[in-house]
């Protein structure tokens, strides 16, 4: 796989212009700290200036037609389509993401721009019947969808361009405009992005991208009046600052979770072990649904354990941009530390590490815990690395307990051949998403998703994000008249 060639120095993308910015900061390879690129590190006015850009774009995207609209995203298919191979390059370069599973999410983005096309022709109304209330006779009501304005989309380092094509897609679909921060670390997928939207055929300032510090970029975002509503995937910390700043915004939060799956007594090991390991180190466990804890019945248990162990040592690590390699470099060194020291104490409190534990170079090991009591930061928080922890549970009813007992609920799965088992623990968990017979780790781009407690507020999945951008109008005409 060769690496896709990156410009010495990136520029703002504002008013369908690529501007110079007034400072740039060095961006490095996760993997081997090479550097990419420079990209501009934006002032407040810079923001300003691409928030006045969406604004005055308003007007173009409101004409366009619903057709009009979705042949964009469409032509944007068509592109990604040409462009499969350089999209994959630029995703494993900026986010050390091996190269086979960056492919995997440049098919899933196509996937998403696809949805997000079909759905901009699909803004039903509805009639309604007036003449149900005394008062309402002769009288037509119908309700529209019209786009909210000027959407702010804040994007993590994980998926850098399919979750992108949740915010931009549906905001597309819906006629809105779009400032786009993505992560300082994975910037180079959304300019990209901004290259592709301009050959196919998007109005000037609809879409905007301002790379910069959170603080001050994605701040002025968050509480400029003329940007009418946030989506934001990352961390619960930074979304319930955003919540407190965003006033009467709509906003759309995806936050944290450290999913689980519950595995039944009657299960048949060998046909799911390869499915667990694959959620559970999948982008070196950087996944808001990465599988983290495993719940498994006592009587299976050390099976379990023995032949999850054995999958895990296959995994080969090493360069991302190699077609061999599973697991790569942590997005950067101080999630190396945070991880490793997550690792030692839980160690520290009894836990016992099966494999992994370690570190090569920019790489933590495939680390599988035994044992991990509920209050260590590797079970109860987001370890968002390649950690998994695997414990004994003397029932489902245990186990349904463990997995609740926790500050987030995104998914979780479950895996039994009982259906009213089944059927209980999905009617009994805390989350957005059970997934029966699966891994929590499963998502395809037109499902609901998103979650409860702290793991955020709000629906992605192009059809459900394209109604939380809409406003719904009442039109009632007087036929008495």
């Amino acid at each position: 796989m060769l690496k896709t060639e990156i410009e010495k120095r990136k520029r703002l993308f504002i008013d369908g212009e690529w501007r110079e910015a007034g400072e740039y900061i060095p961006l490095y390879s996760p993997f081997n700290q090479e550097m990419l690129t420079e990209i501009p590190k934006a002032s407040i006015e810079e923001t300003d200036t691409a928030i006045e850009a969406a604004v005055q774009a308003q007007t173009k995207m409101k004409k366009l037609t619903a057709h009009e609209r979705s042949e964009i995203l469409f032509q944007l298919v068509r592109l990604l389509q040409d462009n499969h191979e350089k999209a994959a390059a630029l995703i494993a370069q900026e986010a050390a993401k091996p190269i086979a599973t960056a492919r995997g999410e440049v098919d899933r983005t196509i996937q998403t721009y696809k949805f997000a096309a079909m759905e901009a022709n699909q803004l039903y109304g509805e009639t309604l019947p007036m003449d149900a209330a005394p008062g309402g006779q002769n009288r037509l009501g119908y309700t529209v969808h019209e786009p909210l304005g000027v959407v702010g989309a804040i994007t993590p380092f994980n998926f850098p361009m399919n979750l992108v094509a949740h915010k931009v897609g549906p905001a597309i679909a819906t006629g809105n405009t779009i400032v786009l921060k993505p992560a300082s670390q994975t910037p180079l997928s959304a300019f990209f992005l901004a290259e592709l939207l301009q050959v196919a055929g998007l109005p000037e300032g609809a879409l905007n991208v301002v790379t910069g510090s959170g603080r001050v970029v994605g701040d002025r975002i968050v509480k400029d009046e003329r940007v009418n509503m946030i989506t934001f995937t990352g961390s619960p910390e930074v979304g319930k600052e955003i919540r407190s700043k965003a006033g009467l915004k709509k906003a759309t939060l995806e936050l944290g979770s450290n999913a689980a799956v519950i595995v039944d007594e009657d299960v048949d090991l060998d046909a799911i072990i390869s499915r667990c390991v694959q959620g559970a180190f999948a982008f070196q466990g950087q996944v808001c649904i990465s599988l983290q804890r495993v719940y498994v019945h006592e009587n299976v248990y050390e099976s379990f354990v023995e032949k999850f162990v054995e999958e895990t040592k296959k995994l080969v690590t090493g360069d991302p941009l190699d077609e061999k390699t599973n697991v790569s470099a942590m997005i950067s060194e101080g999630d190396v530390e945070r991880a490793l020291a997550w690792i030692k104490e839980a160690k520290e409190s009894g836990a016992v590490v099966k494999t992994g534990g370690e570190r090569e170079g920019s790489i933590v090991l495939p680390t599988v815990l035994l044992n991990a009591a509920a209050d260590q930061k590797v079970s109860c928080q987001e370890v968002f690395a390649p950690i998994v922890v695997i414990n004994p549970v003397s029932s489902i009813d245990e186990a349904i307990g463990e997995v609740n007992h926790s500050r987030y609920g995104l998914q979780a799965g479950i895996y039994t051949k009982n259906i009213q088992k089944a059927m209980n623990t999905s009617e009994q968990l805390e989350v957005g998403g059970v997934m029966i017979n699966d891994i929590p780790t499963f998502r395809v781009d037109h499902m609901p998703y998103g979650g409860v407690k702290e793991s955020g507020t709000g629906r992605e999945g192009i059809k459900y994000a394209v109604k939380e951008m809409t406003e719904l109008k009442l039109v009632v005409v007087n036929n008495n008249q």
